[in-house]
């Protein structure tokens, strides 16, 4: 929700003049991604919403292309690696899994920006951005589950796993809210989801009783 909100603030315009840098661009062109896919980032549209000029935008970038390849990076940056250096502040694997999860799906929740990204994975530059980033955060989460003592192959299905959760329920948040539940009973819900991901698997033959 904080970069939704500051990229609504750089995109809305205050009516004064500004200096503008490359990241107000970029963060101007993932707000309208987020609003309307690749076909809203045009250079006018965004010119108007940040009270600027089109020259604005030609003294940072050659073309329409290379402000959304900034904005595709922008979204790296801002979407996972400012995530995970944020994370990396708590020591503790279970708790940073824990944290990273949460505060993913609520970010995602209040941001249609990576629903649309999805949508537009037939654009070779998302598709480009959409792999890169995919494999960052599964190998970061899957390196959680290594830390929490699972095996190589047992961490990296754990961390898969826990990925298509993620992105299960940021779809079905943006395309049938009503579905899921709201408040505490969401935060709740989370956790078991959490919960269910760190749980070792029982061995054969022993009973829950056996493992309380």
């Amino acid at each position: 929700m904080e970069m939704a909100a500051r990229r609504a603030k750089a995109s809305g315009g205050s009516g004064a003049r500004q200096r503008l840098t490359v990241e107000d661009w970029a963060d101007a062109a993932l707000t309208a991604m987020g609003e309307g896919g690749l076909a809203a980032v045009a250079v006018e549209p965004l010119a108007a919403r940040l009270g600027t000029t089109k020259g604005s935008f030609y003294w940072h970038f050659a073309n329409r292309d290379a402000l959304i390849e900034a904005a595709l990076r922008r979204w790296e940056e801002t979407g996972t690696e400012a995530v995970i250096t944020e994370v990396e502040a708590e020591p503790d694997p279970g708790r940073r899994l824990h944290r990273l999860l949460l505060r993913a799906t609520h970010q995602a929740d209040a941001d249609p920006l990576e629903v649309s990204l999805l949508a537009s994975a037939a654009d070779p530059r998302v598709a480009a951005a959409l792999a890169r980033v995919t494999a960052r955060r599964i190998g970061y989460v899957t390196a959680l589950f290594a830390e929490l003592g699972f095996p190589e192959d047992e961490a990296h299905h754990r961390g898969l796993l826990a990925y298509t959760a993620y992105l299960g329920h940021t779809q079905l948040g943006h395309a049938v809210p009503r579905s899921l539940p709201e408040g505490a009973a969401r935060d709740r819900y989370l956790d078991g989801v959490i919960d269910t991901l760190v749980r070792l698997p029982r061995a054969s033959g022993e009973t829950e009783h056996d493992r309380s």
